[in-house]
């Protein structure tokens, strides 16, 4: 194998002005999960982002016996306990028989101690559509205030939407996008799952990818996707390959810039997720509260980059506003 490039902390550092975006930012957060239980006709707060769950599950995540020597050491155990999350990405908990296809798999890797070593939000759409740091914080806090004061924020959502644009236009981009639309029909467990950006691997950079095994496209095709994923869960098993690559040449990996593909960087299957018929959690409160915020993996496992590095503070934004609420609304 080629020698990766090794993780450094300047990958993460954001500018004065990005920082000053990003509080104005957790503002917004924080006053759209307030308002979140009346936005989605709900009676609880939501995330402000995968608001809407699927299923919470309990699954497995076997080692590959054939690993890199490099690789072994973050990896010594057989299997792994899992909980894992699916999603839809809509900030808006919609009542809906079609959802747009834009999913979420997250996955809480465990420990034999219950310990939690990394969490892993995973989409079905491998690319970001936007780089600039500034340019996603002023668009994110324009679609927050959007849906707390809908029609007086129209105009300042469109302005962001179309600085926003330029970025949507790579060859990597819009061959995903062409990809996504043949696909938008496919069923939920069908789909490819990937980690929008980089992840460190000790002192390496990786991306991951999630390919499932024997999945029929076309199950379930007239429930909805609830409904779909209850019903596979009641007969079948579902086994996926996860691979990641590593990053060894910032031009063809790079680690900022959302919107391209990783290229010459082999896929190197590190193990399997298992999740057995019958394994679909009990919906609870604990269950909608669970976090899978990737910054409280174990520090070898978290994220790595600018886009990313928004999330640290984001989601504990989110998270404590909406234990709070809850909290109120049910003791």
């Amino acid at each position: 194998m080629p020698i990766p490039i090794l993780y450094n902390k300047k990958f993460n550092e954001l500018t004065e002005d990005e920082k000053e975006l990003l509080k104005i930012n957790k503002k917004s957060i924080s006053d759209f999960v307030e308002q979140s239980s009346i936005i989605s006709d709900v009676n609880y707060a939501t995330r402000n982002a995968h608001a809407k769950t699927y299923a919470v599950l309990k699954g497995e995540f076997i080692i590959n016996r054939d690993l890199p020597d490099q690789l072994q050491p973050f990896f010594d155990k057989e299997r792994y306990e899992l909980v894992i999350r699916f999603s839809n990405a809509h900030l808006k908990i919609k009542q809906s028989k079609k959802d747009i296809p834009a999913y979420g798999f997250s996955v809480k890797i465990k420990d034999d101690n219950g310990e939690v070593l990394a969490n892993y939000p995973l989409v079905n759409f491998p690319l970001f559509p936007v780089n600039s740091v500034s340019t996603f914080l002023k668009l994110f806090t324009s679609i927050n205030h959007f849906f707390i004061k809908k029609w007086n924020n129209l105009f300042p959502l469109l302005i962001q939407i179309v600085k926003a644009t330029p970025s949507l236009f790579t060859f990597s981009f819009l061959k995903n996008i062409v990809r996504l639309i043949g696909q938008r029909n496919h069923f939920f467990l069908s789909f490819d799952y990937h980690s929008i950006g980089a992840y460190r691997l000790g002192e390496y950079v990786m991306k991951i990818q999630l390919s499932p095994k024997s999945v029929e496209k076309n199950f379930g095709r007239k429930m909805n996707t609830r409904e779909a994923i209850e019903s596979y869960f009641t007969t079948n098993d579902y086994t996926a390959d996860v691979f990641i690559q590593l990053c060894y040449d910032l031009k063809d990996q790079p680690i900022n810039k959302l919107n391209r593909e990783w290229k010459n960087s082999p896929l190197i299957k590190v193990g399997e997720v298992k999740i057995e018929k019958n394994s679909i959690l009990e919906r609870t409160c604990e269950n909608e509260l669970l976090s899978f915020n990737p910054f409280e993996s174990k520090t070898i496992f978290q994220p790595v980059g600018k886009i990313q590095k928004l999330r640290d503070e984001t989601y504990k934004v989110s998270v404590q506003t909406r234990r709070k609420i809850n909290k109120l609304l049910h003791g």
